[in-house]
């Protein structure tokens, strides 16, 4: 009888868990397409990159589907703040895990090194509060996160030599890890922000994803740029961003005039805002999960 009872229980949590992680692997699959996007991998080119392209990314995002739902079980499973550094220890092997699998998957290309810190953790809050009965609300979910980013991985290497780490280091930015810890104050005051109020006016699915984008652009310190092109392809790139959206966003005539100028600086810098692309990644996670189609107010 107890193993009945084991697998009738077990049975809902691997199917909560798997649920989740299809929600983070629409999120990355609509991040990856949406088009046009500066300096980054969409449906037309590969961008400011020569090692990547649309149907990598998608292959390794389906590869790390099942690392995603891992750490969602592992969020059901410890829904007692008394346990949150038991957990951050298990997520944080899953992660490093994760991070082997993706390599393999993509022969050695980093394509989503990012995408597993940011939504493995906000896939294994969201699951953590789940088991709770708690709310799903985005900033919610993003504190519940930042609040396990803020402990201590005690496995993690001290130095790992990733180009976002020494970006870090090298320009004192706080970088992925930095917007974790902060409870990532860019996916949920700027990224949906921009999201549902580009929606509310009317604008398209992909004009407001682009906006988001843009948004996030505009104000992220991101390492994947500083680690390319330094202080001044970092300035340029927010400016450009911020450029867009004042000219009213990515749909008016003026706004596709500056986001072409955009893309341009981009590609003339070699420069590809990755960091962005994640956080946006999380904002339409985030998006999804609370939301679905109703697309209401955070």
């Amino acid at each position: 009888m107890t193993t009945m009872m084991t697998m009738t229980i077990a049975m809902p949590l691997r199917e909560r868990s798997a649920a989740l992680a299809r929600q983070v692997l629409q999120a990355l699959l609509d991040e990856v397409t949406l088009t046009p996007k500066p300096g980054l991998v969409d449906l037309r080119s590969r961008g400011a990159h020569t090692d990547l392209n649309w149907a990598l990314m998608c292959h390794s995002a389906c590869a790390l589907q099942p690392v995603f739902a891992a750490m969602a079980q592992a969020g059901w499973e410890s829904n007692d703040d008394d346990d949150d550094d038991g957990l951050r220890q298990r997520i944080g092997a899953i992660g490093r895990d994760g991070e082997a699998l993706m390599l393999a998957a993509t022969d050695g290309v980093n394509t989503h090194r990012g995408a597993i810190w940011a939504l493995g953790l906000l896939v294994t809050a969201a699951a953590q509060l789940s088991a709770r009965g708690a709310s799903l609300a985005p900033r919610a979910v993003a504190a519940r996160a930042g609040a396990l980013a803020r402990l201590q991985d005690r496995s993690a290497p001290g130095e790992t030599g990733n180009k976002g780490e020494l970006a870090c280091r090298q320009y004192q930015v706080g970088g992925a890890r930095g917007q974790a810890r902060a409870g990532f104050p860019l996916v949920t005051g700027v990224g949906l922000r921009q999201l549902r109020a580009s929606r509310s006016r009317g604008d398209n699915e992909t004009t407001a994803r682009l906006n988001a984008l843009l948004a996030i652009i505009s104000q992220l310190d991101d390492t994947c740029v500083l680690s390319r092109g330094g202080e001044t392809a970092l300035l340029e790139l927010q400016a450009g961003a911020a450029q867009v959206l004042a000219a009213g966003g990515a749909a008016t005539a003026a706004g596709s005039q500056a986001l072409l100028a955009l893309e341009a600086c981009a590609l003339a810098r070699g420069v590809s805002p990755g960091g962005a692309a994640d956080l946006l990644a999380a904002t339409l996670f985030l998006d999804r999960l609370t939301e679905g189609e109703a697309h209401g107010n955070a």
